[in-house]
């Protein structure tokens, strides 16, 4: 349960900071360009609020349901579908009397914040905390490498010298982001024994291994120990004990945890043929694993120092000039996992709260709740940004084509879009947290 409450406390607090700067977004330039707005809300306000309060002309307030927030703007068709004020005539102060770039603005303050939010905390990220690495020789027993990589000559212990001919040195930078998300056509590798070899990828190399479910395609070795076996697993079933030592599995040796997850995931047979030693002594279980591949067992590594981390801390200057990069990859990064989400398999792995909460660590960690805000800052820009009707993708689309064609859609049009827009919202939003409750309920 504390577990719980930390990761929840954490995006709740995440959340909250994201969405009233988004709003404010919005607001600042409503203010400026003497636009009227008329709410200012953290989460939704369905039939009544926890707190609220008039300033001005603006109604400040926190609602119950937290599934984001809002402004309303005078003469606007938004969320709150005020017909009623729109069947009126218009006013100086209504967001519809302003010229279109100054709407245009307003529309897009909000995406803009979060961007420059999401950039502002990478420099400070490293400002404040510096970044570790590791080199190839800090990751002390090599890469374990999934089934689909050794198709193109990879072997389990690799070390990775460079990619596409530029060293690549900082092995905290996930490797497994370039090969997904990144061009990558080249991969040199030293092999366990000392030798080294250029591999070269296909281009559709991260689609290959994301229809294999070969996720992460590189992890660090370790030798492990069993830690815990899960009431009522396949592996209880079977006669596992946390105190046995697993010693191979269908005739092959498991000497790290990669070879054990391995050996399970890859196996062709129904039924494990796992050999132990317990008290010292040799036995054997047959263990069947579920359908998705799991026994039911949690390890721990027998040798802590089995990644050996480096520091590097940035000044003020440096920080900026790193953090911009970094905020660019991760910008980048994102928009390039739009091509394995918009699959059969992708529509699976969406995920809703429950999802991103479990992205927060068990432990409050002030540089990962910034780094996951700051990444979340980064989603929020980037799926507000989409063509969606009540979205403000959807609103810049219809400004856009006022401005090209000079013909501004109509208000029952504009009304209808809304509608449509939030169904789909609506929709997605089930969808997402379907998806949370299916996986809790079925693994």
């Amino acid at each position: 349960m504390s577990v719980f409450l930390i990761k929840g406390a954490q995006l709740l607090l995440s959340l909250s900071i994201l969405v009233v700067l988004h709003e404010l977004g919005h607001f600042i330039p409503a203010k400026i360009f003497k636009t009227r707005v008329e709410k200012f809300y953290l989460f939704f306000d369905v039939k009544f609020s926890l707190f609220k309060k008039k300033i001005g002309e603006t109604v400040y307030g926190i609602g119950w349901l937290p599934l984001g927030g809002y402004v309303k703007i005078s003469g606007m068709i938004d969320e709150s579908m005020d017909t009623e004020q729109m069947a009126q005539e218009p006013q100086p102060w209504e967001f519809r009397s302003k010229p279109a770039w100054q709407r245009l603005i307003i529309m897009l303050g909000g995406v803009t914040v979060n961007f420059l939010l999401a950039f502002f905390l990478f420099i400070m990220m490293l400002f404040v905390w510096g970044t570790k690495y590791s080199t190839k020789d800090d990751i002390k027993y090599g890469y374990s490498v999934a089934k689909t990589l050794e198709n193109y000559g990879f072997q389990q212990g690799d070390r990775v010298i460079s990619i596409n001919g530029e060293p690549f040195e900082d092995l905290t930078i996930d490797i497994n982001k370039y090969i997904m998300f990144r061009d990558v056509n080249n991969i040199k590798v030293e092999h366990s024994d000392g030798s080294v070899e250029d591999i070269k990828i296909p281009e559709d190399i991260g689609t290959q291994l994301f229809e294999a479910g070969d996720l992460p395609a590189l992890t660090p070795r370790y030798p492990f120990e069993l830690d815990s076996i899960t009431p009522d697993s396949p592996a209880e079933i079977a006669g596992l004990q946390p105190t046995d030592k697993i010693v191979a599995i269908n005739g092959n040796p498991v000497e790290y945890y990669a070879d054990l997850t391995y050996q399970i995931k890859n196996s062709d047979s129904d039924e494990l043929l796992v050999k132990i030693e317990r008290n010292n002594q040799p036995e054997e279980l047959r263990i069947k694993p579920n359908e998705d591949k799991i026994i039911g067992i949690y390890a721990r590594p027998s040798d802590l120092e089995f990644i050996k981390f480096n520091q590097k801390d940035y000044g003020f200057a440096e920080s900026v000039s790193a953090g911009i990069s970094n905020g660019y990859w991760e910008v980048k990064d994102y928009l390039a996992q739009f091509k394995y989400i918009f699959t059969k398999k992708g529509a699976t792995q969406i995920g809703g709260f429950a999802a991103i909460g479990n992205m927060f660590p068990p432990v409050w960690n002030w540089q990962a709740f910034w780094y996951l805000t700051a990444f979340l800052s980064i989603m929020l820009g980037v799926l507000n940004l989409l063509p969606i009707p009540a979205l403000d993708g959807g609103h810049v689309m219809f400004l856009l084509y006022e401005m090209v064609s000079g013909r501004k859609p109509g208000d029952k049009f504009m009304e209808y879009a809304q509608m449509v827009g939030f169904f789909i919202l609506i929709a997605l939003v089930l969808f997402a947290n379907g998806n949370d409750i299916y996986k809790a309920i079925f693994g």
